[in-house]
């Protein structure tokens, strides 16, 4: 039998593996008129961490979040669920975009940031299938051996003297892949279940006193008498078990009629509130919680980012065979060195999620669901595990989704106001947000409530991006830059494209 994924797109609810096992019902859409202090738009990691943090500072504050989808829709929930400390991409281009002294406060920041994170989880007792792995990157040739060299290097002299380099032996102990000649070991990383994890801060949320309204889409958005009026309209749809069971392979008659019923139950509990139908909220400020999705609301934004997507497998559960001749001891999550990188790690059930970092970007910022699925990435993805673990060559994938990220010249977010302060923002996470976003929560919760914090003094804060170039240059300069890395990524010499980016400061190898 050759590994398969379903060949037929599937709604993401159903094709992504952490959303089709969500069970919560949907919150109601916003319907009608009302007032809030600080309304939040999204309901992903940025938008979830901000309301705690709001909601701990002041827990006066009428805090609103509204989410045109679910709870976790968007990057929150489609992730890999590898959390881990770092903030930027790498610390050697920190160390370029912002000098060494703040970087090494990054890096500082970074671990506390993860430890603060897993503190608040331990103490609202938080079940998102934690567990504490370590995370491992791998060289797959000689010149990545060398860069694992170089990068615990640069690691320990920013003061992170955690990070354990390993011989070809030692990384195939961890994980038996024929393929890997070094790795570098970070203790510190953990894995989750990333909308369980974005379920119980959203109920957290909710017990603090945030109301929450999903399937509600703002469509416009404006001034008014010294605070934002946001219009929105009801989005109609739901995840449902009879698309869940689609999704596992299920097709016993008993199961689809619940299915119908559970369906049509939902459909008359809906029928008072049409698609389309329209509310209305003012707030003294608005919080852009949105990443990718940002210029779809706040145009005037969309210089300073791109959206890329990422694509995604995950397996059949393995057997204890399967799982003994991996050798996949302390199940650590896995990434190589290649800047379109492949990352893969085991779910709680023991089935293997592999992942590409390819950054298809689809022209005119396109963030929508027809971005969500692609054959070609898919194969790819088939063919790369093959490679990799031949003996498993037969297992199969009957999950197979995309998901954006929202990446910026620098590789870390930025924060800003606009609207004399009405409106703020902060994206941009690039890959990083499972961890960064706890720490960009703190930063726009004080910046809405005007409170001091050392946080607000980080040059990622105070400072943009370098802007990216309006189409149809910025499609033709992604697509020459993706050209010029791979190329690098087989083993060549950067060509002059790369090295003037470095030069500029915004290129990968900076």
């Amino acid at each position: 039998m050759v590994s398969t994924v379903t060949p037929r797109p599937r709604p993401i609810e159903n094709a992504c593996f952490w959303l089709a096992e969500r069970r919560r019902k949907t919150d109601p859409p916003l319907i009608g008129r009302r007032e809030a202090d600080i309304v939040i738009i999204g309901a992903g990691f940025t938008g979830l961490w901000t309301a705690t943090f709001l909601k701990m500072l002041d827990p006066s504050r009428e805090i609103v979040v509204l989410e045109q989808g679910i709870a976790a829709y968007g990057a929150s929930g489609r992730n890999a669920g590898m959390l881990g400390e770092a903030i930027d991409h790498s610390h050697q281009l920190a160390i370029t975009h912002f000098g060494r002294a703040e970087a090494a406060r990054l890096a500082r920041l970074g671990v506390e940031n993860l430890g603060n994170l897993l503190r608040f989880l331990e103490e609202r007792r938080i079940d998102c299938d934690l567990e504490r792995t370590g995370q491992l990157h791998v060289a797959l040739t000689p010149s990545q051996v060398e860069e694992l060299r170089e990068a615990q290097g640069v690691a320990q002299e920013l003061g992170l003297s955690h990070y354990r380099l390993l011989d070809a032996a030692a990384t195939r102990a961890e994980l038996d892949c024929a393929r890997y000649q070094a790795g570098l070991f970070n203790p510190h990383g953990c894995i989750v279940n990333p909308v369980k994890l974005a379920e119980g801060l959203k109920r957290e949320a909710v017990q603090a006193g945030t109301v929450f309204h999903e399937r509600t889409r703002v469509t416009a958005m404006e001034r008014s008498n010294g605070g934002v009026r946001l219009r929105t309209a009801h989005l109609p749809g739901a995840a449902g078990t009879e698309s869940r069971m689609e999704a596992t392979g299920v097709a016993a008659e008993r199961l689809q009629a619940a299915a119908s019923r559970l369906k049509a139950a939902a459909a008359r509990a809906q029928a008072a509130v049409a698609p389309g139908t329209e509310g209305e909220i003012v707030a003294r400020r608005v919080i852009l919680a949105t990443n990718a999705y940002t210029h779809q609301i706040f145009p005037r934004l969309q210089s300073r980012f791109i959206p890329l997507y990422d694509y995604i497998l995950v397996s059949e559960p393995l057997s204890d065979e399967q799982m003994s001749h991996l050798g996949w001891r302390r199940r650590c999550s896995v990434a190589d060195m290649r800047t379109f990188f492949k990352y893969y790690r085991l779910t709680r059930d023991n089935r293997i999620l592999w992942g590409t970092s390819e950054a298809a970007y689809y022209k005119g910022n396109r963030v929508d669901a027809s971005c969500d699925h692609s054959e070609r990435h898919y194969a790819e993805l088939r063919d790369s595990f093959r490679r990799h673990f031949p003996a498993l060559a037969d297992l199969e994938f009957p999950y197979a989704w995309g998901g954006p990220i929202c990446s910026t010249t620098r590789f870390t977010p930025f924060f800003g106001a606009a609207e004399d302060g009405r409106i703020l923002y902060g994206l941009g996470y690039t890959g990083h947000g499972l961890g960064t976003t706890h720490l960009a929560g703190q930063i726009l919760a004080h910046m809405a409530l005007e409170r001091p914090s050392p946080l607000l003094d980080l040059a990622l804060v105070r400072r943009k991006p370098f802007p990216y170039p309006p189409e149809p240059l910025r499609s033709l300069a992604v697509r020459a830059v993706t050209r010029a890395l791979r190329r690098v990524d087989t083993g060549r010499r950067p060509g002059l494209l790369l090295r003037c980016l470095d030069a500029m400061g915004i290129g990968l190898s900076s």
